[in-house]
């Protein structure tokens, strides 16, 4: 689905106005694409954040200019003020709804693996999975049920959902999710090596940890 989101042209560059304008609540972005020349806006900072929470990382947008045609993009990058934790500016891609692109999904696991009941632990390599689609048909998120999931399995990518309008990028083996066996270090220091100096054992430990 596309969602709808006003923008306006900067004219002014400079740093007083963009200044003025993330005083005034606004954020200031650029739109690009394929073969098109780069455009400088504002759009709502609170509205664009609302926007990504509520349909998502890889939703479309369709941004309303003021004074030009509704343009279709996607939230390509943004960045934060580490210090505010604020959105200081924003790069929207142009998108072509009949052309497929690449793009990162988010990876959901569902349920607690029996694994980690029985004292394994679970380790998730990939939060967010390669995808290739149409922008239409990009999936919010993929998710993966591990509750049947015993010490050494393992879900890779040929495990996961599969959709008819999107395809996976990783290799098929590349391992998503496992559950590894109960850490054994405590077994060890339960039978130290008598010979060895009380130093050395402390260093170690500090190496492992």
């Amino acid at each position: 689905m596309t969602v709808k989101l006003k923008a306006i042209k900067r004219e002014d560059l400079t740093k007083s106005a963009t200044k003025q304008i993330r005083n005034q609540g606004g954020l200031p972005a650029v739109i690009y694409g394929k073969a098109k020349d780069s455009l400088s806006i504002s759009v709502d900072s609170i509205e664009l954040v609302k926007t990504v929470r509520d349909e998502g990382r890889n939703a479309i947008i369709s941004l309303d200019i003021e004074g030009d045609k509704p343009v279709d993009v996607m939230l390509q990058e943004y960045q934060m003020d580490p210090i505010r934790d604020e959105l200081v500016h924003a790069d929207f891609y142009i998108v072509n709804m009949s052309e497929e692109m690449d793009v990162e999904v988010p990876l959901r696991l569902e349920g607690e693996a029996q694994g980690s009941k029985d004292g394994g632990v679970l380790q998730q390599p990939l939060y967010e999975l390669q995808v290739r689609a149409k922008p239409a048909d990009i999936p919010d998120e993929i998710s993966v049920d591990i509750s049947s999931l015993a010490i050494g399995d393992v879900i890779t990518i040929a495990d996961l959902p599969k959709g008819s309008k999107y395809e996976y990028l990783e290799e098929s083996d590349t391992t998503v999710v496992t559950v590894l066996p109960p850490d054994t270090l405590d077994d060890v220091e339960e039978a130290p090596d008598e010979n060895a100096e009380p130093e050395l054992i402390g260093a170690k430990d500090k190496t492992e940890e």
